[in-house]
C-alpha cells in the first residue's frame, strides 16, 4: 500500500508484530484485540488485506463468519456478538476488513 500507513493487521498476518492468536488456516486469522471493555474481545480477519466492503461482498465472507460464530462458541458459552464496523461514524479504526467477537458477561442492550 504504498503511500499509506502500514496496516498493521498485515503486519500480525507476516508475523512482524506480536498478536495473541486463537485461530489460524490458510485464509483467516482470530487474534484476541488490544481492547479491553468486555471479557472476550476477538478480532476475525482475513489474512489477505482488503477493506470492509470488499469483504462483505466476497466468497470469504461465509468461512469468516462460521469461525467467527465457532470462536464465540468456544469462548463465550453464554452468548455473544458478532459486530462489523463501517467508516467513520460507524467507529471503523482499521482499513483492513475483519469482525469483533464479543462476549464473556452480560453485554446489556448495546455495547
Amino acid at each position: 500500500m504504498p503511500g499509506q500507513s502500514p496496516c498493521v493487521f498485515c503486519e500480525i498476518v507476516a508475523e512482524q508484530s506480536p498478536a495473541r492468536v486463537r485461530y489460524l488456516d490458510e485464509d483467516i486469522i482470530v487474534i484476541v484485540n488490544k481492547l479491553t471493555w468486555v471479557p472476550l474481545m476477538l478480532l476475525v480477519m482475513p489474512k489477505q488485506h482488503m477493506s470492509q466492503l470488499e469483504l462483505w461482498s466476497s466468497g470469504l465472507m461465509a468461512r469468516l463468519g462460521s469461525v467467527a460464530a465457532d470462536m464465540g462458541c468456544m469462548h463465550a458459552p453464554n452468548g455473544f456478538r458478532i459486530l462489523s464496523n463501517f467508516g467513520h461514524d460507524g467507529m471503523q479504526s482499521q482499513p483492513h476488513g475483519h469482525l469483533h467477537v464479543i462476549g464473556g458477561t452480560h453485554l446489556g442492550p448495546y455495547a
